[in-house]
């Protein structure tokens, strides 16, 4: 690891794929990103970091487990593959556009925290899932954030 750990919060439609997923599965790519602000996250994570893995589109959204950074920025495969939903005609093989990383399972949170939840805790103030508008997939979370979130779901997990 080049520097000290960071902490992120990482999305994911439950019915796509949900903690329990990445629980089953140990690991997995985080792909798909298309968004140039949170592409340049994930090529910030480096291994060992650690992310929230934040349900969204659900009913209620919220942070429902943590995963591993287990293998840094590459590129995203999908993106020369015409017949994926993340195909990319405009990404070049030799300056490849999209990246993905690998994330493994680290634990379902004893307590899910809810969006509602994130949004009263005026701990939390400055924490970008909080933000109206704030849609990134991928986004940095500060480690005062990351150790209360951690709290608010009973995690036993020493940060």
């Amino acid at each position: 690891m080049a520097g000290k750990a960071a902490f992120w919060l990482i999305k994911s439609e439950p019915d796509v794929f949900s903690i329990e997923a990445l629980r089953r599965d140990t690991k997995t790519h985080w792909e798909g990103v298309r968004n140039y602000q949170a592409r340049n996250h994930l090529r910030a994570m480096q291994l060992g970091d650690l992310a929230l893995f934040y349900h969204s589109n659900a009913d209620p959204p919220g942070v429902a487990g943590v995963a591993r950074i287990c293998r840094e920025a590459y590129p995203d495969v999908d993106q020369f593959k015409p017949k994926s939903p993340y195909y990319d005609p405009q990404s070049k093989t030799d300056d490849p556009r999209w990246s993905m990383v690998d994330v493994e399972f680290v634990e379902v949170l004893p307590e899910f925290v809810a969006l509602d939840q994130l949004k009263e805790d005026e701990s939390l103030d400055g924490m970008l899932v909080r933000k109206r508008g704030m849609r990134l997939s991928v986004q940095p979370v500060e480690l005062v954030h990351f150790k209360r979130v951690l709290k608010l779901g009973k995690s036993k997990l020493k940060v």
